[in-house]
């Protein structure tokens, strides 16, 4: 490791008179792994974004090989061997890996004004060796998995000669194993001597992974240092601004007997086999299973996306024959689906359009069915501040433009309106930081205090024994393990997982 590779000095940015990022300073580098890390809204995303070309800072100045670095757009990044893995990914899903690679400057023959498509393929199979991804580099993206797509923008990147490679939230969508192979990647390429920076919400990773930590807050580095001499505790506290030594909030939920929804040997070749529950009136119930085991699908079978062929699912004790969305709605079950972007939000509207989606029935007057624009913009307000969205407008400012914690937040607001007595919730916390994770909890909490039955598929542990009553654990489309509040294990809620005796397990 000789010397930095890229320095920030004094990077300053504001947004409508806010200060998105506040004199900042860090360097990263040669050969290194800087892990980035702040809150949903700490600025990472700004200053990354100043760093590609894509904005300009305010103030401040950059020096990339100890030479004066600014950037005027994406391009000049590129041509300085700047390189970015984000993660909603940019590849074109109809096209091949090679035609992906290679989209911004195709290789010509010399002697033909046409692409040479034989030096494509033999560049791009060296490239797929380099990131070890065994496929054609003719194969189409949209055949690959989350993980290989991965590996192709990495491919992409080193096929530009980058040096300096920023990874923003890469595991998001991928399996362990997936995650497993990237990290060895990592740490080969900063063997080569490629430096990197890494931005997770997952601290765990971090740790694993870097050498250098900076830590951002409201905009402002508040802690900057080597890896060895922070823990994650430490790390939740400069973050947050507080110790954080209670990750979960103080449990309110007081189940009642009342049973809410109950499903009874529901069944889909397949997917599903004999899925026997009771959620009550109160209660948080947990849903926990190894990628595969059949949650999600489940969640999808509730609320009618999905069919079932056998078994029976009852509302408040009202047999329902053929669950479909609509009436799911009906009977006030609300779905905060696991891929907000795609599914929650519609990322182009605004936040108010987003809220009042799904309830635009209780504000229409009349035969014509005018919409009420003004209650309806109170009761977005309400939800709004109750749900502390951070935002400029609800009415002018859209999802896309919020972060994850708010947008998850916005979609939670959406099902709120309808006034929900059940809520199923699937990955509440998926990519969202640690601030904002306890907010979502602490929502769920007051919601199943007043009254509403929450299930809640997540694949992580800890989290499900925080915010739970109960826990179910499926494994390959079954239930293989139900545990009460007193007998929570983590290591037991695994076993059962993978299907081995507990002593609870069903």
């Amino acid at each position: 490791m000789d010397g930095n590779v890229l320095e920030l000095r004094n990077i300053t940015k504001s947004f409508f008179g806010i200060k998105a990022l506040n004199d900042v300073n860090f360097e990263l580098k040669k050969g290194c792994v800087l892990g980035l890390i702040g809150q949903n809204g700490a600025g990472k995303s700004t200053l990354m974004n100043i760093i590609g070309g894509v904005i300009q800072p305010d103030a401040g100045s950059m020096k990339l090989y100890d030479k004066p670095y600014c950037p005027e757009g994406p391009i000049d990044a590129i041509k300085n061997g700047i390189a970015f893995i984000h993660q909603e990914l940019n590849l074109f899903t109809n096209l091949s890996i090679a035609e992906n690679i290679f989209i911004n400057e195709f290789p010509k023959l010399s002697f033909l004004p046409l692409i040479d498509k034989r030096l494509i393929r033999k560049k791009t199979k060296q490239l797929l060796e380099s990131v070890n991804l065994d496929v054609s580099p003719d194969t189409i993206v949209e055949r690959l998995s989350p993980g290989e797509r991965q590996l192709v923008e990495i491919a992409k990147a080193l096929s530009t000669n980058a040096n300096i490679i920023i990874f923003d939230e890469p595991t998001t969508s991928l399996t362990s194993r997936e995650t497993e192979k990237l990290f060895g990647l990592i740490k080969k390429l900063r063997a080569e001597g490629h430096s990197i920076i890494y931005i997770s919400h997952i601290l765990e990773d971090i740790k694993e992974l870097a050498d250098d930590i900076v830590i951002l807050r409201d905009g402002e580095v508040v802690c900057k240092g080597c890896n060895a001499n922070l823990t994650i505790n430490n790390m939740i506290s400069f973050m947050v601004g507080r110790d954080m030594d209670q990750m979960y909030p103080e449990k309110k939920s007081n189940p009642r007997q009342d049973v809410v929804l109950e499903l009874e040997n529901v069944s889909q070749k397949g997917i599903v086999a004999n899925i026997s529950l009771k959620l009550r009136k109160g209660e948080i119930l947990g849903i926990f299973g190894l990628m595969g085991s059949g949650r999600t699908e489940l969640a999808r079978i509730i609320f009618g996306l999905d069919e079932f062929e056998e078994g029976t699912i009852r509302v408040n004790g009202k047999t329902i024959d053929k669950m479909k969305p609509e009436e799911a709605i009906k009977n006030k079950i609300a779905f905060v689906t696991e891929n907000r972007r795609e599914e929650g939000l519609l990322m182009s509207s605004t936040i108010a359009d987003n809220i009042s989606l799904v309830s635009l029935d209780k504000f229409s007057k009349y035969i014509f069915k005018f919409i009420d624009s003004k209650y309806m913009h109170e009761c977005i307000k309400q939800i709004g501040d109750a749900l502390k969205i951070k935002c400029h407008s609800y009415l002018a400012s859209q999802a896309k433009s919020l972060s994850g914690g708010n947008q998850q937040k916005v979609v939670i607001g959406k099902w709120l309106m309808l006034e929900p007595q059940i809520f199923i919730v699937d990955e509440p916390t998926r990519g969202i930081d640690v601030g904002a994770k306890y907010e979502v909890y602490s929502i769920l909490n007051e919601l199943a205090f007043q009254g509403s039955s929450i299930l809640v598929i997540s694949s992580e542990v800890e989290e499900l024994i925080g915010i739970c009553d109960r826990i179910l654990v499926m494994s390959r489309g079954e239930i293989t393990g139900e545990f009460a509040r007193h007998q929570f294990d983590k290591e037991q809620i695994i076993r059962a997982a993978f299907r081995q005796n507990v002593e609870t397990a069903v």
